[in-house]
């Protein structure tokens, strides 16, 4: 079946995890793939030229490395604030959809119920308050045409991610220990990338959706499942708290994000993360071979 949204599509970060997988869900249309490498979206001249001829941009350019962020918090603005502001200023102009990615990370974390989209934002680190910068001055220099679409959790075939440290891990160690006091929903990036897809092809209205696998978990409960995914035994991993892997950025306690966005436009929410995991663990998505562009 032809897809419903045609047109030209731009992606940026293309060589990340999630950009990966976002060329396989676009796989067929005319698609125009920029690594980082070939496209710095902090300068606004260069963004201009890139987004011109588009009618559709998905933004997975970001600064991921969250505990970097806390001292080079300059550097991961610019990226993560400027980047999407210069992108949205591009497809303004042009009359293009801009799409760009954010996190869970501009919620402070302290919340008991899944984060409704029009939460007010309270990032409690250096790289949430450059992702919520980032929403903020996409939506104000293209509000009738930019999707925010937060997401968390992510791992995927082509980049280092939580899933296949675990594996890592095993592979030299008898047991791993992982933090069990923080909640949320690992997500695949080929789900995301198909979900992403399909708002666009559902020309689903501009405004905020959160982008994860439904249901939830602790890291804890997220390492046994992979483990049991790759037929090890989950007794192997044992949980801790927090205050035995203190990092320079604070994390969030609780990162469950709602979606009642998706049904309100007449759209499925993404699947349940156990569901997901299985069917990618199926697809070879969980095997070592680490993409260094890539990032939360």
């Amino acid at each position: 079946m032809a897809p419903v949204h045609s047109g030209r599509y731009l992606v940026t970060g293309a060589g990340g995890m999630l950009g990966a997988d976002l060329l396989r869900a676009l796989d067929g249309r005319e698609v125009t793939a920029l690594t980082r490498a070939q496209l710095d979206v902090t300068d606004l001249a260069a963004v201009r030229d890139a987004v011109r001829g588009h009618d559709v941009v998905v933004n997975a350019a970001a600064y991921t490395k969250v505990d970097d962020a806390e001292t080079h918090e300059d550097e991961a603005y610019a990226v993560n604030a400027i980047g999407p502001q210069n992108l949205a200023i591009a497809a303004s102009d042009t009359g293009a959809k801009l799409v760009t990615l954010s996190t869970d990370y501009v919620f402070d974390g302290t919340a008991t119920s899944p984060y409704r989209e029009d939460a007010p934002r309270d990032p409690i680190n250096a790289y949430g308050r450059t992702k919520a910068a980032g929403e903020e001055f996409a939506i104000a220099a293209h509000p009738d045409g930019t999707y925010i679409v937060r997401t968390a959790w992510l791992y995927g075939a082509d980049g280092p991610n939580f899933a296949r440290t675990m594996l890592r891990l095993a592979a030299t160690n008898d047991t791993v220990s992982v933090v069990a006091d923080q909640l949320g929903q690992p997500t695949w990036t080929g789900d995301l990338a198909r979900q992403i897809v399909g708002m666009l092809d559902a020309d689903a209205p501009a405004g905020i959706y959160h982008g994860t696998n439904s249901g939830e978990t602790t890291w804890f409960g997220f390492a046994q499942a992979v483990f049991s995914a790759a037929g090890l035994n989950p007794d192997r991993v044992t949980p801790t708290d927090s205050s035995r892997f203190v990092r320079p950025a604070p994390r969030p306690s609780y990162s469950v994000l709602g979606h009642a966005a998706w049904n309100a436009v007449g759209l499925e929410p993404m699947r349940d993360w156990n569901e997901a995991l299985a069917d990618a663990a199926r697809h070879g998505v969980l095997e070592q071979h680490d993409n260094p562009e890539s990032g939360r």
